[in-house]
């Protein structure tokens, strides 16, 4: 009889685990971007099973390297994300795409931790997780004391929520790349005009109703004609793409930097003043000065023109009156660079 309760027991906290196991997996299942997956997913298994240790490992320059850059930017995320390289990742889980068990003396795992965290844990487990067949990282357990992972558990329940966790990958990907596609310039990656103009419209209320500065610059390359004539298009997209990374390096995190059209580029510099910019765009031209485009040993000069208007300037009414001034500004520096074009005939 007492065999009889013992197994009836072990059915029913099997059943209450299974049903823990499908509530995670019905609660990640309609979310469609990254951070809310993971923050959601970590939460749920630390507050229905009461695992002290959750987090995520994930391989750098993985298919899916643009997640960490989405994880690391949320503070519920940052101490509960590990990056490992490939080939360290996938030494520890012994290559296997089964979820890994182990207790006791865990120092060979300690690269799998945050850094400098939970090294006092004594079980582990760590279930790969894929996307398109490629391992890219591990959804992790912890505990202190060391039955909670031992080695020949069944592990049915771990592999079947990492494979939802797979699953859900491949829907919210689809989902952010569509919502990518909508606001990107497809060639150099920049915000497209579209959503430059919606940033535009409300960094411009931003700075009216704190009385702050707002400048924007309007940029164009000198002679890009000439350079797809002379060296092709290929080289002339690459220029736009050299040309890009570069004002996204030289630009802050709280600057906007879009494609405009063409060889045409904005930047939207909240709390900066015009000669702020000014000196900005003295740098951008050094760089460039020193810095011609190298492709395959071919020397590509980089040359460009800019407009800026700023606020407060009584001329400027509204968002359009501030890119249209720049804009106009932008012709007269080209019209003038026409004129009195720069030693070196740049």
């Amino acid at each position: 009889m007492k065999n009889v309760e013992e197994i009836l027991e072990t059915l029913r906290v099997n059943e209450e685990v299974a049903q823990k196991f499908f509530e995670i997996e019905v609660s990640i299942l309609a979310i469609l971007n990254f951070r809310d997956l993971f923050e959601k997913l970590l939460t749920e298994i630390r507050q229905k099973f009461g695992v002290p240790y959750v987090w995520i490992t994930m391989i750098r320059d993985s298919e899916l390297s643009d997640l960490i850059d989405s994880l690391e930017s949320s503070e519920n995320l940052r101490e509960r994300l590990n990056i490992l390289d490939r080939g360290a990742f996938l030494g520890l889980i012994e290559h296997r795409t089964t979820p890994l068990l182990a207790n006791g003396d865990l120092r060979p795992y300690h690269p799998l931790l945050p850094s400098g965290q939970m090294h006092f844990i004594r079980s582990l487990a760590v279930a790969p997780i894929t996307f398109h067949g490629e391992i890219i990282g591990s959804l992790n357990q912890a505990d202190l004391t060391r039955l909670r992972y031992r080695p020949g558990m069944d592990t049915r329940l771990l592999e079947r929520l990492a494979v939802k966790v797979s699953i859900c990958l491949s829907n919210v990907t689809a989902h952010e790349r569509l919502q990518w596609l909508a606001t990107r310039d497809p060639l150099t990656k920049l915000l497209n005009r579209r959503v430059m103009e919606t940033i535009l419209q409300r960094e411009f209320r931003r700075a009216q109703r704190y009385k702050s500065p707002l400048s924007l610059a309007f940029l164009d390359l000198d002679n890009f004609k000439v350079v797809n004539d002379r060296f092709g298009h290929d080289r002339g997209d690459a220029l736009l793409k050299y040309v890009a990374r570069r004002l996204v390096k030289m630009t802050r995190d709280t600057d906007v930097v879009a494609r405009y059209a063409g060889d045409e580029f904005v930047i939207i510099l909240p709390g900066v003043t015009e000669v702020e910019v000014q000196n900005l765009i003295h740098r951008l031209r050094d760089y460039f000065d020193a810095n011609p485009l190298n492709v395959e040993g071919t020397f590509i000069p980089v040359s460009m023109s800019c407009g800026v208007s700023s606020v407060p300037d009584s001329a400027i009414k509204d968002p359009a009156s501030l890119l249209r001034k720049a804009d106009e500004m932008l012709y007269h520096a080209k019209t003038h660079r026409k004129d009195h074009p720069p030693r070196g005939g740049k």
